[in-house]
């Protein structure tokens, strides 16, 4: 197999896995390669997702370190092989890679769980309301940035449609229905847009109002939880001002969503939240 000098998202995940799995069955790399019969370079290449395995050696792997769960390793081994481009790929000479590594990442989740304190998810954004969020973005975007990066987040909401989409929940906070990015024309029709998004059948939209929500949970951060095929392949995107980070520890996966299930308790159920939507486009 070819080595992987930019290995992707999912090649990077993959050796992540493999690791945890050598880390649990008390290996060090260097005992590791002996039982399987390479050098100890090798095992660190493919656990930095450097060096693309197939799905044999990944099985192997697996055995070797005495993994019992058939479903994660039938996981694992459905990620390998060599690096297979998708449109994200043709972002990557315009925007940080963490971009094209998130839109592969949302191409791949079973379902997508997001909560947002300012900001409307960007799967449900309008292409209007989203150009005035980046002609926010400091330091400045230069005209031909902001139309890549408007680009790109409009394909990702491809995701939603078609035969097959994804499930997707987002509990909002009030203040982000209120903010008036672009203007009260903007707004409004954005959240016109969020009420008939909330019509289809994949797609639930919670709110948690400034009354009525008890306790707010969490520290109000933004952030993604993206289910994997299995729970342990689950992980957390946050936003950040050099792009998105990405966490996949289990101690940071229990933590997150912990948060999610406590902000999406203080909710308002989705009928309650589409009327407090239309209360809000109302009184503007």
């Amino acid at each position: 197999m070819a080595n992987a000098s930019s290995p992707t998202l999912k090649q990077r995940r993959l050796g992540a896995e493999l690791r945890k799995l050598r880390e649990r069955a008390g290996l060090t790399s260097t005992a590791a390669a002996a039982e399987l019969g390479v050098q100890q370079a090798r095992v660190s290449m493919i656990e930095a997702g450097r060096y693309a395995v197939g799905a044999d050696r990944v099985r192997v792997m697996a055995r070797t370190y005495s993994c019992a769960d058939d479903d994660l390793v039938d996981a694992l081994a459905d990620m390998t092989g060599g690096r297979t481009r998708g449109w994200w790929d043709e972002y990557r000479e315009y925007l940080p890679a963490s971009f094209a590594d998130l839109a592969e990442l949302e191409q791949q989740a079973r379902e997508i769980r997001v909560a947002l304190v300012i900001h409307i998810p960007a799967l449900l954004q309008t292409v209007d309301h989203a150009r005035a969020l980046m002609r926010e973005v400091a330091p400045p975007l230069r005209a031909y940035e902001v139309e890549h990066r408007l680009s790109h987040r409009m394909k990702r909401q491809a995701i939603l449609y078609g035969d097959n989409p994804v499930p997707y929940t987002a509990t909002i906070h009030e203040a982000a229905l209120r903010m008036e990015f672009g203007g009260v024309d903007t707004v409004r029709a954005q959240l016109e847009h969020l009420v008939a998004m909330s019509e289809m059948d994949n797609v639930t939209i919670r709110v948690i109002p400034f009354r009525g929500g008890g306790t707010f949970p969490g520290t109000g951060q933004a952030f993604d939880y993206v289910h994997g095929c299995v729970p342990q392949l689950d992980t957390v995107q946050l936003d950040a001002a050099h792009g998105c980070q990405f966490m996949d520890a289990e101690a940071e996966l229990i933590k997150y969503r912990a948060v999610l299930e406590r902000m999406e308790r203080t909710a308002l159920t989705v009928a309650e939240s589409r009327n407090f939507i239309h209360n809000v486009t109302r009184s503007m």
